[in-house]
């Protein structure tokens, strides 16, 4: 039987609820926010180019993402590179783009290498990610790793995406980041390529919304939602209230907690309980290259920035005018003081940051510099994360939060947005 469906929140999680429900018949009406659609995948004006606020990259393993580009008539517009790998540590800048360079890799002795590798392939080999759930993510590299590798590889970069959060992680952190990147060795293929779109995930982004409209899902920008109340009804911030079947939010928890004011204690404390982690993102347009490397690693903790990805090693400059396009990004709690910093203190710490490590960049070469910051991404997988997660279904009858907290056995990125969305659908109906 059709029913109303109303949902808050017009990311691609969002969209691609709202992709599924119409095509099995129901009316869709999508409330977002901000005055575009997209989320964290949305595009804004850098200077002279129109490009993604935070950096994507596709992978040929991503296979929810290839079938949307397929049925957006955009799979002509997929480039796939082979990028290369920097590692910055100890000051100095390294290549680690091949089996060969990461042997001649000075910080670590042969012993530590071939335990690192030990342990990138037996993370790919796991088939039981559960298990490693109820492992403390520190514990398990030291295991494997060993104790110097871990110090000196492992926790610069754990610190960078998780913050001191690491310390209440799980193993399935690490195993669901390297299982991603081997999806396509699994597959038979050598080497995982990654990839682009041309124009930007603002591309996708576009089409997606026009042919959703075109099918009848009303998609209506520039409605904050007040309050999700029995009925269930969407209160919007202008007054309006819009009763429907069934409301799916797809709000962080913390502001799903706010949005929702008749769920039960334990429901709020279950969503309070999550351990989130937000990011502040560096957008700078610059006159030349930095260096050959998409993706730098950070390890000296000094840095004030989590990587430097270089987004013109991977796409091609021509898509910028010539110019180049870096990435800053920073993954922080969200009561991190860097949301609060002014925008011009960030700029000369992160600049200052990127003239010790690159001796040949100069400040006259940046064109353009922009922040992007959001204090709600992802949730941190603690120590039995899955039996913990709160359920989609709530007390108030007819509402469901669906957000990035539900992605269990993998990490945030598109591909498992796409795939989340699909798998909430099959699930709440």
């Amino acid at each position: 039987m059709s029913e109303r469906i109303g949902i808050v929140g017009g990311g691609l999680l969002g969209l691609s609820c709202a992709d599924r429900l119409q095509k099995l018949g129901h009316t869709v009406t999508v409330f977002e926010a901000a005055p575009h659609f997209g989320g964290l995948a949305s595009a804004w004006k850098l200077g002279e180019i129109t490009w993604d606020r935070f950096y994507h990259v596709i992978l040929l393993s991503d296979g929810y993402t290839h079938a949307l580009l397929k049925e957006l008539d955009l799979s002509s517009a997929f480039v796939g590179v082979e990028t290369k790998t920097g590692f910055f540590t100890d000051g100095r800048l390294y290549s680690m783009s091949n089996s060969l360079e990461f042997l001649r890799f000075p910080p670590l002795g042969l012993v530590s290498k071939l335990r690192l590798g030990l342990t990138i392939h037996h993370a790919s080999r796991v088939k039981n990610w559960k298990a490693l759930e109820q492992i403390p993510v520190v514990d398990w590299l030291r295991k494997w790793s060993g104790k110097r590798t871990t110090e000196k590889i492992w926790l610069p970069l754990l610190r960078a995406k998780l913050g001191e959060s690491y310390r209440v992680a799980s193993a399935a952190f690490i195993w669901a980041t390297i299982a991603r990147m081997y999806a396509a060795r699994r597959s038979g293929m050598k080497k995982e390529l990654f990839g682009y779109i041309h124009g930007g995930y603002g591309v996708i982004v576009e089409r997606y919304s026009a042919k959703l409209r075109e099918r009848g899902v009303e998609l209506v920008a520039n409605a904050p939602v007040r309050q999700i109340t029995s009925g269930p009804i969407i209160e919007l911030e202008s007054g309006e209230s819009h009763k429907f079947d069934r409301v799916i939010c797809t709000s962080a928890p913390p502001l799903a907690v706010k949005l929702v004011p008749g769920l039960t204690l334990v429901e709020r404390t279950k969503l309070d309980d999550l351990t989130y982690q937000g990011i502040v993102c560096v957008s700078v347009l610059l006159k030349k290259p930095l260096s050959r490397f998409y993706v730098t690693n950070l390890t000296d903790d000094w840095v004030p920035f989590t990587a430097v990805i270089e987004m013109t090693a991977l796409v091609d400059p021509a898509e910028f005018g010539g110019r180049t396009l870096v990435y800053l990004p920073k993954y922080v709690a969200p009561d991190d003081p860097l949301f609060a910093e002014a925008d011009e203190s960030i700029r000369e710490r992160f600049l200052a940051a990127l003239e010790r490590i690159y001796p040949d960049f100069q400040r006259s070469d940046v064109l353009a510099f922009q922040l992007a910051k959001v204090k709600h991404v992802f949730a941190v997988p603690t120590l039995n994360y899955s039996e913990r997660v709160p359920g989609m279904a709530t007390s108030v009858a007819g509402v469901y939060l669906v957000n990035s907290s539900h992605i269990i056995n993998g990490t945030l990125n598109v591909n498992e947005t796409l795939q989340l969305g699909e798998q909430a659908v099959g699930r709440l109906l």
